[in-house]
This record gives C-alpha cells, sequence and structure tokens, in this order.
C-alpha cells in the first residue's frame, strides 16, 4: 500500500516528464534544423547551446509545474488525514458523540477505508456505551434499593464500593468510606476476619450483632475473583426483625404455657380432691365446684380473647364507626370501672376540657380499650392510690390519657407490653392473659391512632392513645 501511495504522490513529476520530453521531440529538428541553417548561412560552426538552453527551460517549467501540482494534491490529502487524525484522537479518548469525519475524502480507497472504519467504530462504541450505560444504571438502581447492604473490598482490605443499605448500617457516606479500610468503616474485628478468610477461601457467613442499636446481622462473604479478581463482596442481612419475632415466639409459647398450666392445674387439683373423698363433704364440694368455675372462666376468657385477638389481627372483626364525643366516652368509662376502683380502695377521677372536636370511633371498642388500661391501674396501684383519666387535642389528633400513681413499669419492659402474652416481672404474679394490651393496641391502630406507655417505677404510669378527629 506503501508504494502505491508513493506513486500517486510522484504522478505529477512523471507526467510532466513525458509531456516535456513529448515537447523536445517535436520542437529538437525544429530547433536543430534551425540552427544548421544558420551555420550554412553564416558559414560558421554549429551552436548548439541553444538546444541545451531549451531542453533545461522545458524540464524545469516542467518541474515546477509538478512540484505546484504535486503541493496542490498533498495539501488537499494532508486536510483529509488531519481530519481523521483528530477524529481518531477523539474516539481514542472517548468523545465519540463528537467525532466529525469528513464526507469527502478524495478518490483514495486506503483513506476512504479509514474513515469508514472510523466511522463504524464511532458508532459501534457509542452502542456499546449505551447498552453499558443502562446496565450500569440498572445496577446501580438494583444496589440502591436492596434491603442488603453490599460492600466491596479490594485485596489490601480497602472500601471500593458501599451501597445505601449499607451506607445506613455503618452510617457513612459512601464518598468517605471508597479508599478507606475496613477496620476504618466498620469497626468491628468479626467482619474484618471474615474479609480475611473470604478472600482466599471458599465463602463464609457469621451472624453477629452490631452496635448499640442491637441489629443482629447475618454476614456473608464472597471472593468475586471470577468476575472482579481480587474483590470481595460482603453481604449484610438484617435478621433483627427475625430475631425479635423469635423472641415474640418463645415469649408466646413460655406465656401461654404458664397460663394454660395454671387453671388446668388447678383443675385437676380439683377433682383429684373431689374423688378423694370431698363429693362426700357438700359444703366442701360447693367450695371446690366454686373454684372449678372460677378455672373455668378463666380459660373461657383466654379462649375468647384468643379469638378476638385472631379476628382483629387477621381484618374480620367488625368495627362500627360513628363521630363520638371524646368527653362521653370517658365519662361512661369512668363509670363502668367506678365499682372496682372502690372495692380496690383507690380514687378513680376524670378532666375533659370542653370543645374537644369529635371523633371517628367505634364507642365500644374504644371503651374496651378504656376497661383494660384502667382494669391493668387497679390491678398495680396499692390501695390508697389514684387513676385519672383526660383527654386534649394535638393538630388533628385527640389525645387520651390514663395515668395512675401505681408500681410502674421498668424501662426494659415498655418497649413489649404491647406484645401478645408479655407480662412484665410484677404483672406475672397478679394473673390476668397478657393479651388486654396486645388488644388495645389492635383496636386502636384499626382506629388510625397511635398507643404508647411512659412509666417509671414505684411512680406510676401513664397510657396514651390518639384517635383521628372528625372531619366537621
Amino acid at each position: 500500500m506503501k508504494s502505491r501511495f508513493h506513486l500517486r504522490i510522484l504522478w505529477p513529476f512523471v507526467l510532466i516528464l513525458v509531456v516535456s520530453l513529448a515537447v523536445l521531440v517535436l520542437l529538437f529538428p525544429l530547433v536543430q534544423d534551425s540552427i544548421s541553417q544558420h551555420a550554412l548561412e553564416t558559414g560558421g560552426e554549429a551552436n548548439y547551446l541553444p538546444i541545451f538552453a531549451l531542453v533545461f527551460l522545458i524540464l524545469a517549467i516542467g518541474l515546477m509545474v509538478g512540484v505546484l501540482i504535486n503541493i496542490y494534491y498533498t495539501n488537499q490529502h494532508l486536510s483529509t488525514l488531519e481530519d481523521l487524525s483528530d477524529a481518531a484522537k477523539e474516539l481514542g479518548e472517548g468523545r465519540f458523540r463528537e467525532i466529525k469525519i469528513p464526507e469527502d475524502v478524495g478518490n483514495i480507497p486506503e483513506m476512504q477505508d479509514l474513515a469508514d472504519a472510523l466511522q463504524k467504530t464511532a458508532y459501534q462504541t457509542e452502542e456499546q456505551f449505551n447498552t453499558l450505560s443502562k446496565e450500569q444504571a440498572m445496577l446501580s438502581a438494583v444496589l440502591e434499593n436492596m434491603t442488603d447492604g453490599v460492600l466491596i473490598a479490594d485485596d489490601s482490605g480497602n472500601v471500593q464500593m458501599l451501597n445505601a443499605a449499607a451506607e445506613k448500617l455503618f452510617k457513612v457516606e459512601n464518598e468517605q468510606a471508597i479508599g478507606r479500610s475496613l477496620v476504618e468503616v466498620m469497626r468491628h474485628y468479626s467482619l474484618v476476619e471474615l474479609w480475611e478468610k473470604t478472600k482466599n477461601g471458599n465463602p463464609e457467613t457469621i451472624t453477629m450483632e452490631l452496635g448499640s442499636a442491637h441489629k443482629y446481622l447475618q454476614v456473608i462473604g464472597i471472593n468475586l475473583k471470577k468476575d472482579l479478581p481480587g474483590r470481595t463482596m460482603l453481604l449484610f442481612q438484617d435478621l433483627t426483625q427475625t430475631h425479635q419475632l423469635e423472641i415474640v415466639r418463645r415469649d408466646f409459647v413460655s406465656n401461654i404455657s404458664h397460663e394454660l398450666r395454671t387453671p388446668i392445674a388447678g383443675l385437676k387439683a380439683i377433682s383429684e380432691t373431689m374423688l378423694d373423698g370431698a363429693l362426700d363433704d357438700p359444703p366442701a364440694a360447693r367450695k371446690f365446684l366454686i373454684r372449678m368455675d372460677n378455672e373455668i372462666d378463666n380459660l373461657i376468657q383466654m379462649v375468647n380473647e384468643l379469638l378476638e385477638l385472631s379476628r382483629i389481627e387477621a381484618g374480620r372483626s367488625n368495627f362500627e364507626f360513628q363521630r363520638s364525643k371524646p368527653c362521653e366516652m370517658i365519662s361512661n368509662a369512668v363509670e363502668r370501672m367506678s365499682f372496682q376502683a372502690q372495692k380496690a380502695d383507690l380514687l378513680l377521677t376524670q378532666d375533659c376540657p370542653e370543645g374537644l372536636p369529635q371523633v371517628l370511633a367505634d364507642p365500644t371498642r374504644i371503651s374496651q380499650v378504656f376497661v383494660n388500661l384502667i382494669h391493668n391501674a387497679i390491678k398495680f396501684t396499692p390501695p390508697g392510690g389514684s387513676i385519672h383519666l383526660t383527654a386534649w387535642q394535638e393538630g388533628n389528633e385527640v389525645v387520651f390519657l390514663v395515668r395512675d400513681n401505681g408500681v410502674g413499669i421498668a424501662r426494659k419492659n415498655l418497649k413489649r407490653i404491647f406484645e401478645r402474652f408479655y407480662k412484665a416481672d410484677r404483672a406475672r404474679s397478679g394473673g390476668g392473659t397478657g393479651l388486654g394490651l396486645s388488644i388495645c393496641k389492635h383496636i386502636i391502630d384499626a382506629h388510625g391512632g397511635r398507643i404508647w406507655a411512659e412509666s417509671e417505677e414505684n411512680v406510676g404510669s401513664k397510657f396514651f392513645f390518639t384517635i383521628p378527629a372528625s372531619a366537621v
């Protein structure tokens, strides 16, 4: 290809040489005849210097014309070559969208092939870049929306990538974590040990508790040597909720076993006593039958509360919502529970300001919430204590409060008192099923409200719940 290119460069000189020789062939005989005729006329010798001058002149003119043609021809293609060279540089630097390839590259096949190759490469590069951009965007979207944390580190233990879940887990921004060591980012020796084991071996899995928030994590270490040599991925799965559910399940089994064992054991003891001869003593038999009836009532109450809680949780419980006055609901609850409070030597009072907006509620269900809360207050408030009910408006909600000055609840138990069958240590000796507060929570949730408790041991407890105000 180079020899053909040089021939194209030399063709003007070859053409001028041929033309010059043709001119010489035509003019040489005429000039020679003219010189010979002049010599005969003058009788002197023939002077051939003009012939050499003519040859020199013709060759000089031809050479000059050839040079000019070659300069024009070369400059024309050099300009095209510079454009193609600039296009190749832009393509190499990744600016394939800005590449400009001249449409007219002359009649040299190699230059046309080069222009076509650059144009095709630009199209293919742009298509591949768009495909990679879409895949990268899709991968980024998946990583950013994953609930599991993902961290990728190199062989030196420096962080290369961190997704949003991992950022939240370790409370660090991706930009701050990139390039830093695993020890600086995660601050946990178990994770560093997992990375060290994984980077030179098979996948490893550990379960650990992280930080003061007591998050339970399952961490999987995976060596990415097949796809990303020298990279190791740590996958963090948050098992906190699963762990808490397991605790609830264990407590549920433990509590229901305890609650069922007590009345069943009582029934068994009564039946054995009656079979041992108490049936022959009518007063004693009647006494044992009354105790048996009480134990059966406890079992029936437990079953009914379980069924009611199951219906509420499954959404099969019917609520009859209507516009209700907060003060009326408080007054009805106080009136209903006043005898039990008086019997326990407790002062049950109420304070409800006028002008509270009506709420959209099921009065029967809300009455059940008040009864459960007041009943608990009565159970855990010593004689001579007091229980107070009140309400006020906050924003578009009405807040209800049941306050007592009883034994209170330990801080560690406050977060769990609304779980099914969960009973604080002091509550275990007081009987009951441990379902009341759980039912209260589900009823308030069904009303679109919130329920929570504040308490201090030996000072008293406050139970709050809210119901959205009814639109006028």
